[in-house]
């Protein structure tokens, strides 16, 4: 399918060499650009292959990119999420991996070609940005422009916002990024409630055990959708997400990555952290040829890395909003930013956290942990056809 406007046209990628231009559409856009970190080029097309990616088992997706004057100024998808809407309902389709010159002409029309492909798909609604699910990166860049992204989150420049805006989108939900130093410690309280618990014997915490991997991340998952199910956007992963993040986590985990605290003998809370990936593959520029195997598996495996981020924390509902909750994030939490810091680790982020997420904000404040950026989501109505 193709769409132009003068000598600006809009091109749906389906073919493999389609959906290579489509990836290398940013490689373009932030050249000189220090704070964007180039993805790499083979794991982006396993994460757009449908025999790759199980989110295409419950989703359909469309990709378009957009060239002026032969060369590539943008680039949007589309997507409509069986599961999201199982869950949410609203008749509400999902745009993403959104870049574009600063162009409204440009900005416009991608929006326009999603908004439409969406609406024949029966979608009321355009949020987004999600690339593709909740489960992925998601959310725009709107304030910390000044630092790299850390793993699975994105980045964007400040002109983005302001042309969504223009566009008609409204912000409708904000993601909180926290930033800590090697020097934070736990407030005294809470780390004497988790010593006092330790003591009596009622909390046990250990690490993850790569021996039994498959065992822990099932506990893992269990307390996650259990912790995240009543959350603004929550989708729960399938048996073939789970399977290919277990994939993707043993790769880049060791046991001390991740801990599970057990209290009165029941798994209650969890935490995993990942090496911050973009550090390694910064100046790679996407690829791994000829040398860059050798780089990357030298940074992850035989290098602490700098930063780390925590992605996942979960504890189950019942300790929601209390003290002992709070201790028992911490208990999780601590044991795995002490052995990074002892390692090597410099900095750590804690991310995303959602706005409305008090358990969690007041956590991450009262650790002192610094909010450093924000990401948000948009929405908008599509407009409708008219009908005679």
């Amino acid at each position: 399918m193709k769409r132009s406007n003068g000598n600006l046209i809009i091109e749906r990628a389906e073919t493999k060499a389609e959906r290579d231009a489509f990836i290398k559409v940013p490689f373009e856009l932030y050249k000189g650009d220090r704070n964007w970190v180039p993805p790499l080029i083979f794991e982006r097309h396993e994460h757009f292959d449908p025999k790759k990616n199980p989110y295409f088992e419950h989703a359909k997706v469309a990709l378009w990119t957009a060239t002026q004057d032969g060369r590539p100024v943008g680039r949007i998808s589309a997507q409509v999420c069986e599961l999201y809407l199982a869950r949410h309902g609203g008749e509400c389709g999902h745009f993403g991996f959104l870049e574009a010159t600063d162009d409204p002409e440009v900005f416009d029309a991608l929006i326009s070609t999603a908004s439409d492909w969406l609406a024949g798909h029966g979608m009321k609604r355009i949020m987004g940005p999600f690339s593709f699910s909740i489960n992925d990166e998601c959310g725009l860049l709107v304030d910390g422009y000044n630092k790299q992204p850390s793993i699975m989150m994105n980045y964007a420049p400040a002109y983005y916002a302001d042309r969504l805006e223009h566009a008609g989108f409204t912000g409708i939900k904000d993601l909180y990024a926290y930033e800590y130093g090697r020097e934070l410690e736990l407030p005294r309280s809470l780390a004497t409630m988790v010593e006092r618990a330790k003591k009596s014997g009622e909390l046990e915490v250990r690490p993850f055990r790569m021996s039994k991997f498959a065992e822990d991340l099932a506990i893992l998952i269990d307390i996650f959708n259990e912790a995240w199910y009543d959350n603004w956007g929550f989708v729960q992963m399938t048996d073939g997400e789970v399977k290919a993040l277990s994939d993707n986590l043993k790769m880049l985990v060791k046991g001390e990555y991740g801990a599970i605290a057990y209290y009165q003998g029941e798994p209650v809370a969890v935490a995993v952290t990942l090496p911050n990936v973009y550090e390694a593959i910064a100046d790679l520029n996407g690829r791994l040829l000829p040398f860059g195997w050798a780089k990357l598996v030298w940074r992850l495996k035989l290098r602490q890395p700098k930063s780390v981020r925590l992605p996942i924390m979960g504890l189950r509902k019942k300790y929601h909003s209390s003290i002992i909750g709070a201790a028992l994030a911490a208990a999780v939490i601590d044991p795995i930013r002490s052995y990074h810091r002892d390692h090597g680790s410099l900095r750590g982020e804690l991310s995303w956290v959602l706005d409305d997420n008090e358990a969690m904000l007041n956590l991450a404040k009262f650790t002192g942990a610094t909010h450093y950026k924000t990401y948000r989501i948009y929405e908008k109505a599509i407009s409708q056809p008219a009908t005679s």
